[in-house]
């Protein structure tokens, strides 16, 4: 099988706080982005970060106990990353904020050609919460996981905001609502585009 035949692939970062096997909104949206991802013939897992000892830094590889390096090779080995994280006091999360600190080390992993080993890779992201704050968070991630390498689709984002200083979450909720589940599948549908048209058509070829 080549590399044009191999089937996409898509790992999704859970930046909840909530351990597992806690119920997680953040954990729901992912899952969801990734049933919609296989609609498109790509395969994908989730990986509930806060599970991991993930230690604070901006290199590949923080040293003993440090459990980043093998996410970071599920990174590495997949086509589209789907980051997802809930809101807290209006910004992303602690957990997302340490991954993006994580992701900042393939600034300097580069291939042969000077070029980020994340380069070609295509990036989304999901936000759920009961208050404000999801476009500043989309705007962030989007810019980090852009500076590092990703490519961002066209409307490469989805959210979901419950009333304002309420307790009902997205988890909490009976169905999707319509607005959502059809954001998702948007979102699944770009990735998974300009994924294969960036396998078909890789950077630096002629």
């Amino acid at each position: 099988m080549t590399d044009q035949t191999r089937p996409l692939t898509a790992l999704a970062l859970v930046c909840t706080l909530t351990p597992s096997p806690g119920e997680s909104s953040s954990q729901l949206m992912a899952r969801q982005l990734l049933d919609e991802l296989a609609t498109h013939d790509v395969t994908g897992t989730a990986v509930r970060l806060v599970d991991y000892d993930i230690k604070p830094g901006v290199s590949a590889d923080e040293g003993s106990g440090d459990e980043w390096p093998k996410i970071r090779e599920q990174v590495l080995a997949s086509d589209i990353l789907v980051v997802v994280t809930p809101t807290w006091m209006g910004h992303l999360s602690s957990v997302a904020q340490r991954a993006l600190e994580r992701l900042d080390a393939e600034l300097s992993e580069t291939d042969d050609n000077g070029r980020p080993l994340v380069e070609g890779k295509v990036a989304v992201v999901g936000v759920v919460g009961n208050e404000d704050g999801a476009h500043g968070i989309i705007a962030d991630l989007f810019q980090g996981l852009n500076d590092v390498g990703f490519s961002i689709p066209s409307q490469g984002s989805t959210y979901w905001n419950g009333e304002a200083m309420q307790t009902v979450d997205y988890k909490d909720l009976d169905e999707t609502p319509e607005a959502v589940a059809s954001q998702n599948a948007t979102v699944a549908h770009n990735a998974a585009h300009l994924a294969r048209v960036l396998r078909s058509q890789p950077f630096g070829a002629a």
